[in-house]
């Protein structure tokens, strides 16, 4: 509306309007000299709005830290192991976003391995979380048909349902016959362990995040994982639900279960998108 159609019809506004911070961010972004590539793997890239909340996430991220953002939209269902070094090799940060179903994993899977192995960056989402620690479990711990029974019903499940995990603490195998009451849904509290990375980033012990999920890390495993270096560094308050794990001897190596992109606001960036651009910018 312009000014005088304001004037026109005699609105007046309750309180003087504040666009210094607005102004700030338009210069931040049109002026910002350092360019970061970021690579977003999965297997909707080419549908432009299929992780629209996770581009302005990571935009936000680049304004925090005075940088642009260059998104490279990457297929994972054809990136083959043999491609891994050439497409990735001017990346300074590499993202897995949420998804689901077998198609592309692989490809996820060889990224997430490059990414471990050559320090670089690494943010899982969801659905990423997951693969970050079906690779780790294949490569580090050796467990070679580690996977998801969401993905595969004769793997060895290091991921599956809520429900799958708890008859007399024995290890069972993945169904999909009771899905009922199983999807993680809305707001849940995590606890963040202390000394953490995580927990250095949120500056809390507490947080809330928004999830949409069915499948979890099998929590049985967790000595396993922690005495090779994979920390579970974010737990549902009761201790059974892994929300977070990171990697200890890696600059920057974080997964989680849930969607901080649905947080992060352009004047207000989620912290943990601000610290991946920060990592990224100094790798």
């Amino acid at each position: 509306m312009s000014k005088r159609e304001v004037n026109f019809v005699k609105i007046k506004s309750k309180r003087k309007v504040n666009l210094t911070p607005w102004k700030k961010i338009t210069k931040t972004v049109l002026n910002a000299k350092k360019i970061l590539n970021i690579a977003i793997i999965g297997k909707y890239v080419n549908l432009k709005d299929a992780y629209k909340s996770l581009d302005e996430a990571l935009i936000h991220g680049g304004i925090s830290n005075n940088v642009k953002v260059n998104l490279l939209r990457i297929e994972s269902d054809k990136l083959k192991p043999s491609q891994i070094s050439k497409v990735l090799k001017n990346v300074s940060g590499i993202l897995i976003p949420g998804g689901f179903g077998k198609r592309g994993t692989e490809g996820k899977i060889s990224a997430i391995s490059y990414a471990r192995k050559n320090k670089i960056p690494f943010l899982g989402i969801c659905f990423g979380m997951q693969m970050a620690v079906i690779e780790f479990a294949r490569n580090t711990l050796k467990i070679k048909n580690a996977g998801s029974s969401e993905l595969d019903k004769k793997c060895y499940p290091v991921i599956g349902l809520i429900n799958e995990w708890n008859k007399n603490g024995k290890l069972i195998k993945g169904t999909n016959k009771n899905l009922g009451g199983t999807m993680r849904l809305g707001l849940y509290e995590a606890k963040l362990r202390h000394n953490s990375l995580v927990k250095n980033i949120y500056k809390e012990s507490t947080i809330f995040e928004r999830h949409r999920h069915r499948y979890e890390v099998n929590n049985n495993l967790k000595n396993k994982f922690e005495d090779k270096g994979m920390l579970f560094s974010g737990m549902s308050p009761d201790g059974k639900l892994p929300e977070i794990i990171e990697l200890k001897n890696h600059p920057w190596f974080i997964g989680v279960q849930y969607h901080p992109e649905f947080k992060s606001r352009p004047l207000s960036p989620h912290p943990l998108f601000s610290s991946f651009i920060k990592a990224a910018k100094f790798y």
